[in-house]
């Protein structure tokens, strides 16, 4: 883990230095990542538990290993490391950091009611972010969002991490996550796997394998209605896009023989692409 956390932020170094515009974002990526890893090495046993004797009969039934609507945690340790998060935007962005910490004082901010929300497939985006504020800047929802989905990833990756070789053979095809069940933002297509797709999940960091031709939202696997863009110059990722439910997703091109990305990395390198799709009309 040592070695990937040093590759992560060699990575991070590289990319300030091909779109500085986004200098501070991947700032604060590189704290997280070491924050995470800090967590991960105290962590003893993950507050989130899997009953092993149901696990083929849940990914046969489309049902994610943890059940997060449906049983109740003790999320102490996620809160703590929730609070432990937004030290980092006071350090690396105090402005916006008191902003926030306005918003998590407020009577209409409930960290544990917008985390469940964010399960609920059911819940539009935009529904769960009224949850954290109302009328507030976009900035200050978007770092919310990163800290709270955050605040969960050591604790469900250390399940992805203990049971991914059991999911992986179960033939998984659902376009959510068969570990925590969040929908994807972002997914890889690996030429050395003859163009396999896979999906990547923010919430573990788990990654599942997914029909090529098909919409992860909807299920649409009608080619025509199907499409993606590239921006000239930056051939490594497309946008995915599915003209029938307007959803769309990031996916980075792999070519033989290249390293593993970090997805989380290639998330906010890559935020010009969901700006221009919000453009389109995609969400």
């Amino acid at each position: 883990m040592v070695a990937t956390l040093r590759k992560s932020l060699k990575t991070i170094e590289d990319y300030k230095s091909a779109n500085p515009h986004y200098t501070e974002l991947l700032d604060i990526m590189a704290d997280i990542l070491i924050l995470r890893e800090e967590y991960r090495n105290n962590m003893k046993d993950s507050i989130f538990h899997v009953d092993e004797n149901l696990i083929t009969q849940k990914m046969e039934g489309g049902l994610p290993l943890i059940d997060f609507m449906g049983k109740e945690y003790d999320l102490t340790r996620p809160k703590e490391y929730f609070n432990s998060l937004i030290s980092i935007a006071e350090k690396r962005m105090p402005e916006a950091a008191q902003n926030i910490v306005d918003i998590i004082k407020s009577a209409q901010f409930d960290w544990e009611k917008i985390i469940r929300a964010s399960f609920d497939r059911k819940i539009e985006e935009s529904d769960a972010q009224g949850l954290a504020a109302n009328h507030e800047s976009e900035e200050n929802i978007d770092l919310i969002d990163l800290f709270t989905e955050e605040s969960l990833r050591p604790e469900l990756e250390s399940i992805a991490q203990k049971y991914g070789k059991i999911v992986e053979k179960s033939e998984w095809s659902e376009g959510y996550c068969p570990i925590c069940g969040k929908e994807p933002k972002i997914g890889e297509i690996r030429e050395e796997e003859d163009g396999k797709r896979y999906l990547f999940c923010h919430q573990c960091g788990f990654k599942w394998h997914f029909h090529r031709i098909k919409c992860p939202f909807c299920g649409n696997d009608e080619q025509h209605s199907l499409a993606y863009f590239e921006v000239e110059g930056e051939e490594r990722y497309r946008v995915d896009v599915c003209n029938k439910c307007r959803r769309y997703i990031k996916t980075v091109e792999l070519p033989k023989s290249s390293e593993e990305p970090n997805l989380d990395v290639e998330d906010i390198a890559t935020l010009h692409l969901d700006m221009i799709a919000y453009d389109e009309g995609y969400n």
